[in-house]
């Protein structure tokens, strides 16, 4: 089958009261995006044709997430895994492809397992994905017979003592033939404690009729829920393994890998060095043979070729840091284009300024961009210096190879080439500062 015949459902209904937040569970952000469109942004390779999610409360939520990159059903009342497939039979009417069925909670999927899966289900009209734990806990064990094929899902209250040492778990994912699906959904019987419609008894019902089950394995990584803060914190540590993993793979050093934090969207070049303790918010892209230094924390921020960050300096959304540009220590740069070969070096806030090519920013330079009411822009000519202690009241603009004295306030336009000094001129009393002393200890 061709990816078009592929369709997703993603149920999403469960309450999350573990979380305790007003924010739908699926929704809590996993290396700065939604777990949920983790999910969904690893299905795109796949192609789906269509996507269905299931939802109970928090629709609107959900729906504000995912626009209309899929359809939204409602499961009301919650009767279970079964019943919240049942709920999709009119999104998926005249659907005969594969059908993978996931979990809004179960975010680190990859694409290749995804794959596998659909891969499998050409052989098999249930496949389940199963995994190996360190500890079984009380997971339910996939019984598999000497031709690999999938007998049962045995839960571990109901399993024999022999049936508890099989160590493959069953995660509840699943992919079925669409033509089979809502069959098997169909004969799905609600016989049990908690009166619900339980998905995984398709396998059995299955077997019954002579259909082909089997299994595909995934690393337990890949199959963690997340119900809790504490849950959500170790998928966080499993995304940041790999990410590390993979941009080291890429050609990036990092310097302590641990302590170094990414999105879910971050791109690195290669021969970027990242010093301990970065942090990079979503958003952010890094060209080749960039060094950023230790402590800084970057967020929709653009970072060409050469540039040196930090440390401890903080690119906020739309800097834009030029070739071979520098970038200091407690700099602060926002919605600000630096361009190629200028240094902001110390101590220095730039927003929504143009600072040139080859400029020099002193220490403790404020571009003055906020009157409580609105926004202006400063734009620093190439080849300027700016003293040390200045203030460039926008809007305003600094003209090519100018120069600002320290201590100045700048709030009209200086041309190029020019010297602009602000300061007062100095005045000294003689032995001011020794008679103050002497009157102060009377």
């Amino acid at each position: 089958m061709s990816s078009s015949d592929l369709a997703v459902i993603i149920l999403a209904a469960g309450k999350g009261t573990r979380m305790k937040s007003d924010t739908h569970k699926v929704l809590h952000p996993l290396a700065g995006h939604p777990m949920l469109m983790h999910l969904i942004d690893t299905l795109e390779p796949l192609n789906p044709k269509r996507r269905v999610i299931v939802v109970g409360a928090g629709k609107e939520q959900v729906e504000a997430a995912v626009g209309n990159v899929a359809e939204i059903v409602v499961q009301e009342p919650q009767l279970g895994t079964g019943h919240a497939v049942q709920v999709t039979r009119d999104a998926l009417k005249g659907f005969d492809g594969n059908v993978l069925i996931l979990y809004g909670d179960v975010p680190m999927l990859t694409e290749q397992t995804l794959q596998a899966m659909v891969e499998a289900r050409r052989d098999a009209s249930v496949v389940v994905l199963g995994f190996r734990p360190a500890d079984t806990k009380a997971y339910g064990r996939l019984v598999v017979n000497d031709a690999g094929e999938l007998e049962a899902i045995v839960e571990h209250k109901d399993a024999s003592d022999e049936q508890r040492q099989i160590n493959l778990c069953n995660s509840g994912i699943m992919a079925v033939d669409g033509r089979e699906l809502f069959t098997l959904l169909d004969q799905v019987g609600n016989d049990n404690a908690s009166q619900e419609y339980y998905l995984t008894d398709i396998v059995e019902i299955a077997r019954s009729r002579g259909l082909i089950c089997s299994v595909v394995e995934a690393h337990e990584d890949e199959v963690m829920g997340v119900n809790s803060r504490k849950e959500l914190a170790e998928a966080e540590a499993v995304f940041q393994r790999r990410k590390r993993d993979q941009f080291m793979a890429d050609g990036v050093t990092l310097i302590d890998p641990n302590t170094v934090f990414f999105a879910h969207d971050t791109r690195v070049g290669r021969d970027v060095v990242i010093g301990p303790n970065v942090f990079f918010g979503p958003g952010v892209t890094v060209e080749d043979r960039v060094k950023i230094h230790s402590f800084s924390h970057l967020e929709g921020a653009t970072v060409h070729e050469g540039a040196s960050i930090g440390p401890f300096a903080r690119l906020r959304p739309a800097a834009d840091i030029g070739e071979g540009a520098k970038i200091g220590n407690f700099v602060e740069v926002k919605k600000s284009t630096i361009e190629k070969g200028a240094k902001v070096s110390h101590l220095t806030y730039i927003g929504d300024a143009r600072v040139g090519e080859g400029a020099n920013i002193g220490a403790g330079t404020i571009t003055c961009n906020y009157d409580g009411f609105n926004k202006f822009k400063t734009d620093i000519g190439a080849g300027a210096f700016i003293g040390s202690n200045t203030s460039l009241v926008a809007p305003v603009t600094i003209g090519e190879g100018a120069i600002v004295g320290a201590g100045s306030v700048v709030t009209r336009e200086v041309s190029a080439d020019a010297l602009a000094v602000t300061r007062a001129t100095q005045k000294e009393l003689g032995g001011w500062a020794l008679k103050f002393r002497e009157k102060q200890k009377k």
